[in-house]
């Protein structure tokens, strides 16, 4: 469930899930008995919902407690600054725009046998588009050899709290005059990816 904070994505599952395969390098921060800890991964989406798979070094996993500390999952999906030079209407400042969610919940630590196969499934993702795609099979001895100091996860979150801050609070000239600086490639701060959620509310296509 989306929850509705101020500039609230109210996407679909789907186009979550969309984010995150377009979005993979992730933050996970966990609340453990020693306090906080953090963490960066790469994760994919799972076959249902919302849900996410990904995989951490069995030692940073033990850091994590995961399975039993309550985790925040950061997307952080395109953004960039909006200089306050490209309004045509004011007086506005300088501001950020930005697609992200937050994943909240407890992640369930998978057994040996799928957390190779999540790493199989993060090599196929990567790797997809490549024209000659490398297959983990093609290491399967070595890769069988290492798996047991990774540990695969599944996280179903229990509250997702997702934003697009995309100058959806601004007059349309303004939203015009936006979109040709980050689409301007003369300019120090164009960002072609930012333009596109602009245009598509952050959704991925």
């Amino acid at each position: 469930m989306l929850e509705q904070p101020i500039y609230a994505w109210t996407g679909t599952d789907a186009e979550l899930r969309a984010l995150v395969a377009a979005h993979p390098w992730v933050t996970m921060i966990s609340s453990t008995t020693s306090g906080l800890v953090v963490s960066h991964l790469p994760i994919l989406p799972g076959s249902e919902g919302t849900d996410i798979l990904g995989h951490l070094a069995r030692e940073d996993a033990e850091r994590h407690e995961l399975g039993q500390s309550e985790v925040v999952v950061v997307v952080e999906g395109p953004h960039g600054y909006i200089s306050a030079g490209w309004y045509v209407g004011g007086p506005y400042v300088s501001t950020w725009n930005f697609v992200v969610a937050h994943l909240h919940g407890r992640p369930r630590l998978l057994d040996a046998e799928q957390t190779y196969d999540v790493l199989d499934q993060t090599m196929q993702h990567f790797e997809s588009a490549r024209p000659e795609p490398f297959a983990l099979e093609q290491v399967s001895a070595y890769a069988h050899r290492i798996a047991p100091y990774v540990s695969g996860f599944r996280l179903r979150p229990t509250r997702v709290v997702a934003k697009t801050k995309l100058s959806q609070d601004k007059p349309a000239a303004d939203v015009a005059a936006v979109l040709r600086g980050l689409e301007d490639s003369t300019d120090v701060h164009s960002n072609y990816a930012l333009a596109v959620a602009m245009r598509t509310n952050g959704i991925p296509t």
